[in-house]
């Protein structure tokens, strides 16, 4: 006999199994992990460091910092220690960030039921797209968010369709990635409110019993409703307790660092982040994560969520004003769902001709704008040193210290012996301290961010040779300077070194004691 069933109530769990997945593509996917490894660390000592990099070989492993976690700068140091402090090895972490990335993004199109050209697709496409390119290729924090974002993301699409266990998962990545950026609070929050506003109830209900097995999205009741969502954001505090707890004991810097960030970048990140969004990939590849955003709302839709969290993201970036890139790791997870139908598309021999070729232009032209392809002594006379500030960035810090060392070595050796140098910026002094001590330059301080609170200079330093790009500043603080140099790369390229003077300063009025806290300042 027939047992009748009472009928689902909102929030019920389907009965149907989940779709099979496809098999993971492994073939085209090595190929590109490997063709792109190996062309992330061919160019990877062309150019030179970038600024950030040479600041975090300054910075002393702590749990955290006034103007970031501690994950990149205690990786930078540990391979520095372990595997030699150089520009082969800082670089090291990015690319591996990259190669893992281009994994974690084949894996989402698989998930979402990408075959063997969609996962093809996710993996070229994305591994050179210009964003994630130029981050696979410089060592910054957001490199690590190149991979720790989509693998949250990827994390919380198992656990809707498949499995809620992958919420504990999803949580543990989370924590891991409070110690790189507290940002991924900003992405849980962007996903909570797509939960709450874009399930889809009706749809759901109307499935119920008619449709057939084996079908997509087999987890249908609301995630929220279940304790695994609450028990992933329990682990994700409970593995980043120690960098909240550093951030409530100092009075919680890095909301003072993004209202720093916001106070001198919102101008240019309102009026930029909008065509970021089309060059995040290349413009090319613009139009595949878009047809995601559509493909995921008709045909995904208990991932609706995913859709509704990337304008919720733009909003925060948008207010926030701090950096354009804080949406990439979810429009990548998009381009991955775009794979699909495109792939599903392109079933012909000339229409897989036509997207291959799509990637290949566009890969063609950002190997060139994100990766130092163009030989130094000609970025000036091209579009990519305008293009690609990181570029800029990496250029002439040898020359720097040389001419720095150059009026050092000018003064009387009883002076030398008195002197410090004091940089306006944390490139600076990251420079001094990386290429000085062989060109015999005393220490390097500054004011800028965590190298404020390391300190001033002893003041038995009555000497400073202060780098600066405000020389008229200077007059009031020391009882004499005067311009004894001026930085020039070489090569023209306007970064924000060029031009930049170097004085000899004596005598700091009231002492480095006073002098000191004039000198902090974030950004």
């Amino acid at each position: 006999m027939a047992v009748a069933s009472a009928p689902p109530g909102p929030g019920s769990l389907s009965t149907r199994p989940p779709d099979v997945l496809p098999a993971v593509a492994w073939a085209p996917v090595r190929a590109a992990v490997l063709v792109l490894g190996v062309l992330l660390t061919a160019v990877s000592t062309q150019y030179g460091y970038h600024r950030d990099e040479l600041y975090f070989r300054m910075l002393d492993p702590a749990w955290g910092y006034v103007d970031q976690p501690p994950l990149t700068p205690w990786i930078a140091r540990t391979f520095a220690d372990l595997f030699g402090d150089t520009l082969l090895v800082m670089r090291v972490p990015a690319t591996l960030a990259h190669l893992a990335a281009i994994i974690v993004i084949a894996l989402v199109a698989r998930e979402l039921g990408g075959r063997t050209g969609a996962q093809a697709l996710a993996a070229w496409g994305y591994g050179t797209a210009a964003i994630p390119l130029a981050f696979g290729h410089t060592f910054l924090t957001a490199s690590l968010d190149l991979v720790v974002w989509p693998a949250v993301l990827l994390c919380v699409i198992r656990a809707v369709r498949r499995d809620p266990r992958w919420w504990l998962a999803a949580g543990l990545v989370t924590g891991v990635a409070m110690y790189n950026k507290l940002l991924v609070a900003a992405l849980v929050g962007a996903l909570v409110l797509g939960l709450l506003v874009a399930w889809p109830w009706r749809s759901l209900r109307t499935a119920r019993g008619t449709a057939p097995a084996g079908g997509p999205d087999a987890v249908v009741r609301w995630p929220l409703a279940t304790p695994w969502p609450w028990a992933g954001a329990a682990v994700a505090l409970l593995v980043g307790l120690p960098n909240l707890l550093y951030q409530a004991t100092n009075g919680w810097p890095q909301l003072a660092m993004g209202a720093a960030l916001g106070e001198n970048n919102a101008a240019d990140v309102r009026a930029e982040m909008w065509l970021f969004q089309l060059l995040t990939l290349g413009p090319p590849l613009a139009l595949v994560w878009l047809v995601g955003l559509f493909w995921l709302w008709r045909r995904r839709p208990t991932l609706r969520f995913l859709v509704v969290a990337y304008p919720v993201l733009l909003a925060f970036t948008y207010s926030a004003g701090s950096q354009t890139y804080y949406a990439t790791g979810l429009l990548a997870v998009l381009f991955a769902a775009g794979c699909v139908p495109v792939a599903a598309w392109a079933r012909t021999a000339w229409r897989r001709v036509a997207v291959a070729a799509v990637v290949l232009f566009n890969a063609a032209a950002c190997l060139v704008i994100s990766l130092p392809l163009v030989p130094v002594e000609d970025l000036a006379e091209t579009p990519v040193a305008d293009i690609n500030a990181s570029a800029q960035d990496a250029v002439g810090w040898p020359e720097y210290v040389r001419q720095i060392a150059d009026v050092h070595g000018a003064l009387p050796e009883a002076d030398q012996d008195r002197a410090v140098v004091l940089t306006q910026n944390y490139g600076e002094a990251g420079a001094v301290d990386r290429y000085g001590p062989a060109l015999g330059l005393p220490p390097a301080y500054s004011g800028h961010n965590e190298l404020w609170e390391y300190g001033p200079p002893p003041e038995s330093a009555s000497i400073a040779l202060v780098v600066t790009e405000a020389p008229g500043a200077w007059g009031d603080r020391f009882a004499e300077c005067a311009v004894q140099g001026q930085l020039d790369n070489g090569v023209d390229v306007d970064n924000e070194e060029q031009g930049v003077a170097v004085l000899v300063c004596r005598e700091p009025v009231g002492g480095w004691a006073s002098l000191w806290p004039e000198l902090k300042h974030l950004d």
